[in-house]
């Protein structure tokens, strides 16, 4: 008899763990379903197949929903920085695990969105957008420790690994952008979201 042996695609799941991921992508997926303009593989950059899996492991009352889904693939890229992000959060994944691969494309597809990204991800508000960080991305977590506004920080984090300068000034604290970058993410969750909440 051959055991199996755990790969780089295991996630530790203590039932705090679990819990947070259910937490998590179930306000991902809640989100994407009720999406009126794309499908979840085009609202979330995944494919079937990832979603099929994602939805087992952590998000099971969206299976039906998963399995719905028309058989092609329409998570292809909506912007040029997209891949570029996508790498860039793989990169600062806490376990190589398959949750933090597609959190990846998940994030960088939804940072294409108007919103504060913790509206976008269909989060309830910006502590539990960090509490996804913290779990999955704690580097990230160390390396934005100025708390700045995750997609500000995403997209500084880019330009400088392109060698771009992307402040206009040396440093944050002489800066008359200050707020725009580090203010209060204040506003309610997507409409969408709190429609699904009301009635679950």
């Amino acid at each position: 008899m051959v055991l199996s042996q755990p790969t780089a695609h295991s996630l530790d799941q203590n039932p705090v763990a679990a819990a947070t991921d259910r937490m998590i992508f179930g306000r991902i997926l809640a989100l994407a379903a009720a999406d009126p303009a794309r499908t979840m593989t085009g609202s979330l950059a995944l494919t079937k197949a990832e979603l099929t899996a994602l939805a087992a492991r952590h998000a099971p009352q969206f299976a039906d929903a998963v399995a719905a889904l028309p058989g092609g693939d329409e998570s292809g890229e909506d912007a040029i920085e997209e891949a570029d992000l996508r790498v860039f959060l793989v990169e600062h994944g806490a376990q190589g695990a398959d949750e933090e691969r597609w959190l990846a494309a998940i994030l960088a597809r939804r940072s294409l969105e108007p919103n504060h990204l913790w509206q976008d991800m269909g989060f309830h508000d910006r502590g539990e957008l960090n509490t996804m960080f913290r779990r999955h991305f704690p580097a990230l977590v160390a390396l934005n420790s100025g708390d700045m506004k995750w997609k500000k920080f995403f997209y500084r984090q880019l330009c400088e690994r392109e060698g771009l300068m992307l402040c206009k000034s040396p440093n944050c604290e002489v800066c008359e952008d200050v707020e725009v970058c580090f203010g209060e993410e204040a506003g309610d969750p997507l409409s969408t979201l709190s429609r699904l909440a009301r009635n679950g």
